[in-house]
């Protein structure tokens, strides 16, 4: 190796391995909504994918300690929202105040409105609605993962194009 006869300090590039964590960022933060019209809760979940295709499948993974967590696990049932730049602030609050003792759709002026196929509310805001059936749920250490199937999806007409396709880059 040639010898670094500068003053500056040797730069080295190269892979580095660092201690296991979860570094694969960014993710997109969602809005989970759960329980029912009448008594509604909102959890925001940045631990979210699809998983399958057909059956069409997705997962949510969520502390046991959080209040949603009793509520989907009783239920069986959750809806995946999508968020919009316009929704950062309540996806913020969402994730850092309890339901067990806030309102926050009330909180947030988010509106709910009545899902296709699941008890649990669709957030009136969102662009895109999963609903979900848990199927299983997978203890994984400090979260449990949700697997469920995708029985429908809810999308603001605003992003359907005259095809009867989504398209995402409406404005």
């Amino acid at each position: 190796m040639p010898e670094n006869k500068s003053n500056k300090p040797k730069i080295e590039y190269g892979r580095k391995v660092l201690n296991a964590g979860t570094l694969l960022a960014p993710l997109p933060a969602v809005m989970v909504s759960c329980g029912t019209l009448e008594k509604a809760n909102v959890l925001t979940v940045a631990w979210t994918g699809i998983v399958n295709t057909k059956p069409p499948m997705t997962y949510i993974s969520v502390r046991p300690t959080r209040y949603s967590y009793g509520i989907i696990k009783e239920s069986g049932e959750f809806v995946i929202n999508l968020t919009t730049s316009k929704m950062v602030r309540e996806t913020d609050f969402c994730g850092v105040k309890s339901g067990k003792d806030t309102d926050k759709f009330r909180k947030c002026g988010l509106h709910i409105e009545a899902a296709s196929a699941v008890s649990a509310p669709i957030i009136s805001e969102s662009p895109l609605s999963l609903e979900c059936r848990v199927v299983d749920i997978k203890p994984l250490g400090s979260h449990d993962m949700f697997l469920a199937e995708i029985v429908a999806v809810n999308v603001d007409g605003r992003y359907i194009d005259s095809k009867g396709k989504i398209n995402v880059s409406v404005k």
